[in-house]
């Protein structure tokens, strides 16, 4: 995949099926893991481009990737244009596009300028965008933001119509505004930008089963969807399971080992996928394990090996 165009993914019968930046969560092992189960694309967890930039030991830990962890964006946040461009520079040679990210609504990230506040700054994102394209020499390297949108949608439209003139590739659109957390996704908002551009759109936000994917997709029109709790929950989703199947938790056994995730983000992977398919009493004993060995033997003796 690596030699090709990563837009071909957006020409298949299917809507592009992608794992969301995630922080903690969406590094190596868990990318390789959800690949094996029908997901087309990933991304990294959140990596402030500036702090890249600066230090060798935030490059080493922040981004790991192998051969076979393709095709694959990294998702930098970042407030200037050429810190972007550079960060971008860096990792090009390892991946397939950058994406932006437009839409963390933490207060942290807002506050020191980053995330959600970058879409009331459409002229700076344009300019964001079109460095990264002047500088990078591959000509199928994508450049992505992921936004979420404002209360007057006149306002997003504008912003996304400015994105893709500056050679977007693609746009994700969180259909929440910045101060909502737990409301209903604004399925009608998505579908107006997706009928505002002529590039591809993704969907995120509550895409918990393969039923969620066709609704959002009937209702929006949109390229692809982007999950994230839905996949930590279940990364067998895309490849139309229910729930977390009993070969996928052995997989991710075998693969964090393989990788030496570390116990505890080992561990909460598996409180996210043990979650469904464990009583309270099981998931109460296991929440509370503190090895590797330990988990193991409690799933062996609980479930029986695959």
């Amino acid at each position: 995949m690596d030699s090709g165009n990563i837009m071909d993914l957006f020409n298949r019968e299917r809507p592009v099926r992608v794992c969301a930046p995630m922080v903690r969560y969406s590094k190596l092992a868990f990318r390789c893991l959800v690949r094996k189960y029908d997901c087309d694309l990933c991304f990294t967890p959140m990596i402030i481009a500036a702090d890249f930039m600066r230090s060798a030991k935030a490059r080493d830990s922040e981004f790991t990737t192998n051969k076979t962890d393709r095709p694959l964006i990294v998702q930098f946040a970042a407030k200037d244009a050429q810190t972007l461009a550079d960060a971008a520079c860096v990792v090009s040679p390892f991946s397939d596009g950058v994406d932006l990210n437009c839409g963390c609504p933490q207060r942290w990230a807002v506050s020191e300028g980053y995330g959600a506040c970058l879409i009331n700054k459409p002229e700076l994102v344009k300019d964001m965008v079109r460095h990264v394209r002047n500088q990078i020499d591959k000509p199928n390297y994508a450049v992505s933001i992921k936004i979420r949108i404002h209360k007057d949608l006149r306002r997003t439209v504008d912003l996304c119509q400015k994105a893709a003139a500056a050679g977007v590739s693609w746009i994700t659109v969180h259909g929440r505004t910045a101060d909502e957390r737990h409301q209903p996704v604004h399925y009608d908002a998505i579908k107006t930008i997706k009928d505002s551009l002529s590039i591809p759109v993704i969907a995120n936000g509550d895409i918990k089963s393969m039923q969620d994917v066709e609704a959002t997709c009937a209702l929006t029109g949109v390229d692809g969807v982007m999950a994230a709790r839905g996949l930590l929950a279940n990364p067998a989703m895309f490849a139309g399971y229910e729930e977390t199947p009993l070969q996928c938790v052995w997989d991710w056994v075998d693969t964090a080992v393989e990788h030496g995730t570390p116990f505890s983000c080992f561990h909460h992977h598996l409180i996210y996928m043990l979650e469904r398919i464990t009583s309270q009493p099981e998931r109460r004993l296991f929440n509370n394990l503190s090895s590797t060995s330990a988990v193991i033997d409690f799933l062996h003796n609980t479930y029986g090996s695959t």
